[in-house]
């Protein structure tokens, strides 16, 4: 099977983006992500969520403008962290033939790192964007980790993560090559 990257862009709806922890340089990056895989002919797929405050049709709800997807662009709407859950994205991503997923958005440490997770359950590789997610501000004393650390600690465990049979790598925005299959790309289970 040969290569097919589809970028995912998950929930950077206004309500998230308005929470988020350094917003700008997480949508610069996703933005030109989007840029790059549109001009490639690399499927871009929006996931977005609803429901608990995020009501269709609301502000709130709409992604946010510089990552908004253009006419034709591939929506999915979801209930749940789970981007495959209840959800087309499964079909969406076999009807285009793809084989990896490069996953950015909100929130690190929820939605984002379930759909990288459900992606290798579903037979994809991954390739999470180390600048291309983000997570909520938290306030002094939050049980939570820090947002900084909150990033680095699932951008590390991607790095180190192993599924028999998928590649998974953990790179920049700038270094993404949509074209590029991962080098250790459907090796043989052992």
């Amino acid at each position: 099977m040969s290569h097919r990257a589809a970028l995912l862009v998950i929930d950077v709806q206004n309500a998230m983006v308005g929470i988020a922890h350094r917003p700008a340089p997480v949508l610069a990056a996703i933005a030109g992500l989007r840029e790059r895989a549109i001009a490639a002919g690399v499927p871009v797929v929006t996931v977005q969520h609803g429901g608990g405050g995020l009501e269709p049709g609301t502000e709130a709800w709409r992604i946010a403008p510089a990552v908004a997807p253009g006419d034709g662009e591939t929506v999915v709407h979801k209930a749940s962290a789970d981007s495959f859950l209840g959800t087309e994205l499964d079909a969406v991503l076999k009807e285009s033939g793809v084989t990896e997923v490069v996953v950015t958005g909100f929130a690190t440490e929820i939605c984002v790192d379930t759909a990288a997770r459900q992606a290798l359950s579903h037979g994809y590789d991954v390739l999470l964007v180390e600048d291309g997610h983000m997570t909520s501000v938290r306030p002094e004393g939050s049980p939570y980790a820090a947002p900084d650390a909150s990033v680095a600690h699932h951008n590390e465990i991607f790095r180190t993560i192993r599924y028999p049979g998928r590649a998974i790598r953990v790179l920049p925005a700038d270094g993404v090559d949509f074209a590029a299959p991962p080098a250790s790309a459907r090796q043989p289970a052992s």
